[in-house]
């Protein structure tokens, strides 16, 4: 009897600080399967163990080619290590691609996850066919990614397209006060309409923000237009410093289309004032699955 023929495919995570999802996809990122499981609290052993088994799970039914990875943190795509810092501590400062190809015998590459965000866009998405794009992604902070020419611009320090440190106005004595993220995060948003309104520490997000502005709440409407203006200025920074083709919002409130058109708006008015250029943002195309695309866009175009 000959043994049957497997499909080739590949293995891709999103890591998170919650979950880790997954997917066995095709070279033109089709999800041949799917799923996600809680992210392992108690340490690296356990982390690894989740991703042999998966693996092993889908090596089963695919001919798997290899292993692509977004993770958290400033990935060094070259030697495998993470820096920085993340929701998860155990995954920092040890080579994850060595430790992931050792448990699964399979080529592994990692990219940072903001970076496999906005590679999905420039490969299938809002900036296909696009040589040179910025994508901000709002948040608990405000990260992004720089591209050229479907290459991401990492900097000196892998600290490339970390936009949420400009200073963006703040008391002499403080200027780290006054970040970008501190000042127009969907985090600042959320905890600016919280002192605001006096209230208690307990579950409210950004949907409770523009669920009070639509149901008419003074403050939140107050806020939320801070928010678009706060917004507009650090992207007509970026416009004059790095003068990309295309400026795209991701990040949670980019699924929401009156975000998009009131930082427009904003930057409009920017323009009737300063400035010279046409400033537009659009919104990223793929939602919870831009992770996954990325990272498989990048192990198709990573040669080591």
């Amino acid at each position: 009897m000959e043994s049957e023929i497997l499909m080739e495919a590949y293995m891709v995570f999103d890591i998170g600080g919650t979950f880790i999802k997954y997917a066995v996809m095709d070279e033109s990122a089709r999800k041949l399967r799917s799923g996600k499981l809680a992210t392992p609290k108690d340490g690296l052993d356990s982390f690894l163990q989740t991703i042999q088994r998966v693996a092993e799970e889908n090596a089963a039914d695919f001919e798997l080619q290899g292993i692509a990875v977004s993770s958290p943190g400033a990935v060094d795509i070259k030697t495998g290590y993470i820096g920085g810092a993340s929701a998860i501590p155990y995954i920092h400062g040890v080579n994850m691609t060595a430790h992931i190809r050792e448990k699964t015998r399979l080529r592994t590459v990692i990219e940072n996850d903001a970076n496999c965000a906005a590679l999905a866009e420039g490969w299938l998405g809002a900036a296909k066919a696009t040589d040179y794009y910025i994508c901000i992604v709002i948040g608990t902070g405000i990260g992004g990614s720089i591209v050229l020419n479907q290459t991401i611009l990492r900097g000196a320090n892998l600290h490339g397209g970390e936009f949420g440190c400009m200073i963006m106005g703040a008391p002499a004595q403080e200027p780290l006060q006054g970040t970008w993220s501190l000042a127009a995060s969907t985090n600042a948003l959320v905890e600016e309409v919280k002192k605001r309104k006096q209230l208690e520490e307990g579950t409210f997000d950004g949907e409770a923000v523009f669920r009070l502005a639509k149901e008419g709440d003074s403050i939140a409407k107050e806020c939320i237009a801070e928010f678009y203006k706060r917004l507009a200025i650090g992207i007509y920074n970026l416009k004059y410093a790095l003068d990309p083709e295309k400026i795209l919002i991701g990040g949670g409130v980019s699924s929401r289309p009156e975000v998009i058109e009131g930082i427009n708006r904003e930057l409009q008015q920017l323009r009737n004032d300063v400035s010279t250029l046409q400033i537009e943002v659009e919104a990223c195309q793929f939602g919870n699955d831009a992770n996954l695309v990325g990272a498989l866009f990048h192990f198709l175009n990573t040669k080591y």
